[in-house]
């Protein structure tokens, strides 16, 4: 398949026009004419990821964070973003980004699906297409009740986390939950509008955290990358029905850190 049937199989799953303002998303490298042949999966544009897609000789490369977010000046080897562009080139490798399209278009549902959540709306409103609103994060309610600790036990199994970080009482017993994946320090006020007495998200920081505790809202941390990795094998499973006898490969599931 050519760059640009892959990329129109991308926008009816996550049109651009779901995008917030500040991001960038589609083709950021390469040539949409390109014949791919095999396609790389992952997270975040790293250098051992490009190395990998290099490796495994990939044609299009593509991830959920954006390698290109603001405005490049330069593009040289002694620059770490310049370096993995021409890398890119260099290799011949396409490479397409999904982010705030993939989370309002699919991520909202899909990380809310994972902890079964009931009646869910969306959390934080970001747009109104055909009457409906889409946005960033889900609110709705757990199947039953459950202490803070037994949500936090429940969102490890079903992302495959070996710890997450929790504020607040472990013992309080909640039911109406928010979820949020990456970055969720913006989405505290929303919870709190929407009810929320648990909210799982990612990136919050101390301040923010017993902030929100103060305000009755327990967090659960997972990680930007805990809640967000179930991108890959979404648009594995998506792009190998339609992409014929394209390849697609997935980068695999590891934690980008250690703790010790």
């Amino acid at each position: 398949m050519q760059c640009e049937e892959i990329l129109n199989l991308l926008e009816k799953v996550a049109p651009k026009h779901f995008a917030c303002e500040w991001d960038n998303v589609g083709l950021l490298v390469g040539d949409k004419k390109k014949e791919v042949r095999r396609i790389y999966l992952a997270l975040d544009a790293t250098d051992e990821v490009i190395e990998d897609a290099v490796l495994k000789q990939a044609d299009l490369l593509l991830t959920h964070h954006p390698l290109i977010f603001s405005g490049q000046k330069q593009v040289v080897e002694d620059n770490f973003i310049g370096r993995r562009i021409l890398k890119l080139i260099k290799n011949d490798i396409s490479y397409c980004a999904m982010h705030t399209n993939f989370d309002v278009a699919v991520m909202a549902d899909l990380s809310a699906e994972r902890i079964l959540l009931q009646q869910p709306e969306t959390l934080d409103v970001t747009l109104i297409e055909d009457g409906r609103e889409l946005g960033i994060g889900k609110v709705g309610m757990l199947s039953h009740k459950m202490t803070v600790e037994e949500v936090a036990e429940f969102v490890k199994e079903k992302f495959e986390l070996p710890d997450v970080k929790v504020f607040g009482d472990l013992h309080k017993v909640v039911q109406r939950a928010a979820i949020s994946p990456g970055s969720g320090k913006s989405e505290i006020k929303p919870a709190l509008l929407k009810h929320a007495e648990v909210l799982i998200t990612g990136d919050i920081d101390h301040h923010d955290g017993i902030d929100a505790v103060a305000q009755g809202l327990c967090i659960i941390d997972a990680g930007h990358y805990g809640l967000e990795h179930i991108f890959i094998p979404f648009m594995k499973e998506y792009l190998e029905k339609r992409c014929g006898v394209t390849e697609v490969l997935a980068r695999e599931h590891i934690l980008p850190f250690q703790t010790i």
